[in-house]
């Protein structure tokens, strides 16, 4: 049977990497991971407590498509505890996940055949939805000098949309008030859609990140309960889009999810009142990020842009490889250290950049340090 061209995607080469360490683990092998942006921690106990209150209580079946009202109201009024943003709830948009926001939003905002903007290094996963819905992604290629975000200047004229991620993956860098507002004033002069992708938002170590909505409110923004929820598997996630734009995006939702998880939404609502121990989970990220900064240089990963949130880190290993697949396949081999190579997240510089997660317990951290550091220590002297 034939397959479309729009089905002609690239694979999320992080997928392949965590399958190999499985593949370590089952034959017996302690691995430790920094490959994948997952929290080890659970989701919040007032969370899972929620949940299996409403599954003896309730049934749990649809929920209206843009999500439960109440959970809407939540979100609202988390952009005005962390932003100082009265935010009306309509505008809110519940989501199976942040994925299945970003195929919400391009397909409300963008025509097949269209080209999409995003900064390279970013995630993949943009790249690969924008080519399965017929429409062209266009990579900025950033610096690190600029610490991997795009700069106002370098905006095409060309475009329908840009996508713009603050804290970044695979980066961990974040945006200033002054430089996001740059961007969305350049995106808005040149009639460009803006989308900002703020699921990391939450994990930050020094200075919060700004939301979009603080600067505009003709904007979409996405953001998830993965990552500072720790809720990844819930898939359960939201949008805020203006409020023209509502209608529109609710009758996608309809058909194309119907509704996001009922049971996501039940404990995504009770999270929300979870915050001491959410906040006790982003103080093992920050001394796992302290010790990341202070480790990997010592292994030889000198070549890194200090992070501002999410758990990445970033390393240009030009002097190490220029084959970053290969040398991530090593490090597994030989040290037990699972990484993800630069190829997911910018493919025409790729092969020459690894990103190491710092989401796991700070034990693993450390003893994924000590492996690192006797590793290259070792790769060196066969290479002397």
């Amino acid at each position: 049977m034939r397959l479309s061209s729009r089905a002609v995607v690239d694979p999320f080469i992080v997928m392949d990497v965590m399958e190999a360490a499985r593949a370590e683990e089952a034959a017996g092998r302690h691995v430790i991971h920094m490959e994948v942006g997952q929290p080890s921690t659970p989701a919040p106990e007032g969370a899972r407590a929620a949940l299996a209150a409403a599954m003896e209580r309730d049934a749990l079946g649809y929920t209206v498509a843009l999500g439960l009202p109440a959970l809407r109201e939540g979100i609202a009024r988390l952009y005005r505890r962390w932003y100082g943003v009265e935010l009306d709830p309509a505008r809110v948009v519940v989501t199976a996940g942040s994925s299945a926001a970003f195929l919400l939003a391009f397909t409300a905002l963008f025509d097949a055949g269209e080209r999409v903007a995003l900064g390279a290094p970013g995630y993949p996963s943009y790249r690969q939805i924008l080519k399965a819905l017929s429409l062209k992604p266009v990579d900025l290629e950033t610096r690190p000098e600029d610490r991997y975000q795009p700069r106002a200047e370098d905006i095409p004229d060309d475009i329908k949309g840009l996508i713009v991620a603050s804290p970044a993956n695979p980066s961990g860098t974040m945006l200033d008030r002054a430089g996001l507002a740059k961007l969305i004033e350049a995106a808005h002069a040149k009639g460009v859609a803006f989308v900002s992708d703020e699921i990391y938002h939450g994990l930050h170590y020094e200075g919060r990140a700004v939301s979009a909505l603080e600067i505009s409110d003709d904007v979409y923004v996405i953001n998830s309960f993965s990552k500072y929820f720790s809720m990844t598997g819930w898939r359960i996630g939201w949008m805020v889009v203006p409020p023209d734009h509502v209608r529109t995006v609710e009758r996608l939702a309809q058909n194309m999810f119907i509704c996001p998880p009922h049971a996501s939404q039940v404990a995504a609502l009770a999270a929300l009142d979870c915050e001491p121990e959410l906040e006790a989970n982003r103080a093992v990220y920050a001394e796992n990020r302290r010790l990341m900064l202070e480790g990997l240089p010592k292994a030889g990963f000198t070549k890194i842009a200090p992070p501002d949130g999410a758990f990445y880190i970033y390393a240009d290993v030009t002097d190490l490889t220029d084959d970053s697949l290969g040398f991530a396949a090593e490090i597994l081999r030989e040290a037990g250290v699972a990484v993800t190579p630069g190829l997911d997240f910018d493919p025409a510089r790729g092969e020459r950049t690894l990103r190491f997660s710092y989401a796991r317990s700070t034990a693993d951290i450390r003893e994924g340090l000590a492996r690192l550091q006797a590793f290259m220590a070792t790769r060196r002297g066969d290479r002397a």
